[in-house]
């Protein structure tokens, strides 16, 4: 499987893995070395702390690593009238007569609590490529989907500004 990320998000990447490497690693054994000489370690609250947050830090370099190996690099090819990469979309959810504003991102900068919505997931899937006044049928699952009609694009760049999803 491979996944699709802009040179922005490879490049952001990079530096996050960079940093957790060259600046976190030393750092997180330091406490683990550190919180080790306190004592007894099955009563040692500050070692298996330490321990843990050098675990969730290794954890996080392998992410990365295999997001950066098996990553395609992708780009945004859309018309300046078409839904694209990173563009702001208004949509109208007839079903609720609710206005919702999305802005489409790559899987690694979703946050559904702020409106960025994946390419991948069946919202960004559909809206991709779409204009101004298109009705998309969106599908969640098997037995639900609904309508929405889309009434406005703002188009965006990729411009690092949204953050790396954090696991």
């Amino acid at each position: 499987m491979h996944n699709e990320l802009t040179e922005q998000d490879l490049r952001m990447m990079r530096e996050e893995l960079d940093h957790r490497r060259v600046i976190l690693r030393p750092q997180l054994l330091e406490a683990v070395k550190e919180a080790r000489a306190f004592g007894d370690l099955s009563e040692n609250f500050e070692y298996k702390a330490a321990k843990q947050e050098k675990n969730r830090n290794e954890s996080r370099i392998r992410f990365l690593e295999n997001m950066i190996k098996t990553a395609v690099v992708i780009s945004d090819h859309s018309g300046a009238d078409q839904v694209g990469l990173y563009d702001r979309v208004t949509v109208y959810m007839e079903d609720d007569d609710e206005t919702e504003v999305y802005q489409i991102v790559t899987t690694m900068r979703q946050d559904v609590l702020k409106g960025l919505i994946s390419k991948e997931s069946p919202v960004g899937r559909r809206l991709l490529g779409r204009r101004v006044g298109d009705r998309v049928h969106i599908q969640v699952n098997e037995s639900y989907g609904y309508d929405v009609v889309i009434r406005a694009i703002e188009k965006g760049t990729d411009d690092g500004e949204i953050p790396l999803n954090k696991y």
